[in-house]
């Protein structure tokens, strides 16, 4: 595990330090790679938000007047989170009205530019190094799976969007707020008010599965024990 997790942030690093482009993607979208059977969303609409991911990231890379902006996408069940710096605030708004256009009548747009000078490659890297810690910690966890849960930091800011119940929400922000360089943890979950039914049963199964095995496995040893020694037994018998 500890090798995946190094190689992961090196390879985002790279990417953060070589990229020319003014758009720069959140870690979590870029390195993400969900399990599909343990999203909450369905399949069509993780679809739906990738295609919305993308096509937002090629509408602004293509705009002349964001040439020199740092814009960052996360999308979840249709919502979009907007992170990054812009030169001034006509540019914030007319960012702000161009994204307007492309999200979904049910979905939300949540703006979190600001109007600074473009954050370094290396804070950028950084950023990209938090997301990776707290996948990481996700994975040693057992209250929600690491899917549930998109991650995106900028500028030390930790932004958590997924699908949660109350108490998985605030698990996993106990958990983002104790990785390193993290200054604030932000909540855009869309809460449930108790986890899916067939989420449940499919957790129960492997619980029981497990418990077989475990059994299994026990009693193999106890028979390996056993024949082990009544050998020693006929051994004993054989060498009187």
């Amino acid at each position: 595990m500890k090798k995946i997790i190094i190689v992961s942030v090196l390879l985002i690093s790279s990417t953060f330090l070589s990229s020319c482009s003014p758009i720069v993607q959140g870690a979590a979208a870029v390195t993400t790679v969900a399990t599909m059977s343990n999203d909450r969303r369905t399949m069509g609409e993780i679809i739906d938000d990738k295609t919305l991911y993308i096509n937002l990231g090629n509408i602004v890379s293509k705009d002349s007047a964001l040439d020199k902006s740092h814009i960052n996408f996360n999308v979840y069940n249709k919502s979009i989170l907007m992170t990054g710096e812009v030169s001034s605030d006509e540019l914030k708004n007319y960012l702000d009205e161009l994204v307007k256009i492309q999200t979904p009548s049910n979905g939300q747009l949540i703006n979190q530019v600001e109007v600074l000078p473009n954050s370094s490659y290396l804070s950028r890297a950084k950023d990209a190094v938090i997301s990776v810690q707290i996948e990481a910690l996700f994975l040693d966890q057992e209250v929600f799976h690491p899917t549930h849960i998109s991650v995106l930091t900028e500028a030390g800011v930790v932004y958590l969007m997924g699908a949660v119940t109350k108490r998985e929400a605030e698990h996993a922000t106990n958990i983002a707020s104790r990785a390193k360089n993290v200054k604030k943890v932000v909540k855009l979950f869309n809460y449930l008010l108790v986890r899916p039914a067939e989420e449940i049963e499919r957790d129960n199964k492997k619980r029981e599965e497990a418990e077989k095995k475990a059994a299994l496995k026990l009693k193999q040893a106890e028979l390996e024990a056993a024949q082990n020694d009544l050998q020693n037994q006929i051994n004993e018998l054989n060498s009187n």
